[in-house]
């Protein structure tokens, strides 16, 4: 499982006051802790601040990469933001967190991606609105794809988001996207999948106990990425278990190391 640490996130309001005051150890402090936990890449978000998002986001990634060594997850739909953090991205190839089939914003993300060579999250959303069955995310999918790999994008840097939405909203919403996943996996082949997990339990109590769920359930049916809280050790430990069960560790070497480094306490 590839893990997206989420926790430079300006909506979070600790983060959000960190960049605005430029308290530059607080945000090295979480890249550097989520990476220490298994993060493969940092995502960075500076949204809120709208009119110096470019100036942030510039100011995030450095800080990111003085203290790191996995690569950025830039988490803009601004282009201009967009452009302007990979120019100064070093090391790792960065991701772009995300394109969609929204007109604009396809057609504004789309030249950049294929200019700077970037993996790219491709969220399963259009001028349409939100997907609500399996069929309608897959079909967002196989179209976001296919434009992408003409660009030249290598299948293995695309990651798919199929969307989570709240079971308290709809009750098919978990069975839709589970199934997406599937077809996703089966069906485009070489390509991702990612999400944001927490989604799923939005207005609901007990949050935690419905997201490792279905963290377990989404594996099962192929999930490889998730957009996480990688300091959430028991969600960690349930991605192991998780992997385990699924047949995607050999001989349980993975399982077996968490093990001895106490990583399985739920």
């Amino acid at each position: 499982m590839q893990i997206i640490g989420e926790l430079i996130n300006a909506s979070r309001k600790s983060v959000g006051e960190a960049i605005k005051t430029q308290d530059a150890d607080t945000i090295k402090k979480l890249a550097r802790e989520q990476s220490e936990h298994g993060a493969h890449y940092i995502d960075v978000n500076a949204g809120i601040f709208v009119g110096r998002e470019e100036e942030y986001m510039r100011w995030l990634i450095n800080l990111v990469q003085e203290e790191v060594d996995v690569p950025c997850c830039i988490d803009s739909p601004d282009p201009v933001v967009v452009e302007s953090a990979l120019k100064i991205h070093k090391g790792g190839i960065p991701m772009l967190n995300s394109i969609s089939l929204e007109k604009d914003r396809f057609e504004n993300l789309l030249p950049i991606i294929a200019e700077y060579k970037c993996k790219v999250v491709a969220l399963c959303m259009s001028d349409e609105g939100m997907p609500e069955t399996a069929d309608d995310r897959f079909s967002i999918a196989e179209k976001l794809v296919d434009v992408l790999v003409q660009k030249g994008v290598n299948p293995d840097d695309i990651y798919v988001d199929p969307l989570v939405q709240p079971i308290s909203t709809n009750k098919s919403y978990g069975i839709e996207f589970l199934d997406s996943i599937e077809m996703i996996m089966t069906r485009l082949k070489g390509v991702h999948t990612v999400c944001g997990m927490s989604n799923i339990s939005f207005g609901l109590p007990k949050r935690p106990l419905l997201n490792r769920a279905f963290m377990i359930m989404s594996v099962l049916k192929g999930l490889d990425t998730a957009i996480i809280n990688p300091l959430d050790s028991n969600m960690m430990a349930n991605i192991i278990i998780a992997e385990t069960l699924a047949g995607k560790d050999d001989y349980c070497m993975n399982f077996l190391e968490a093990y001895r480094a106490d990583k399985l306490e739920i």
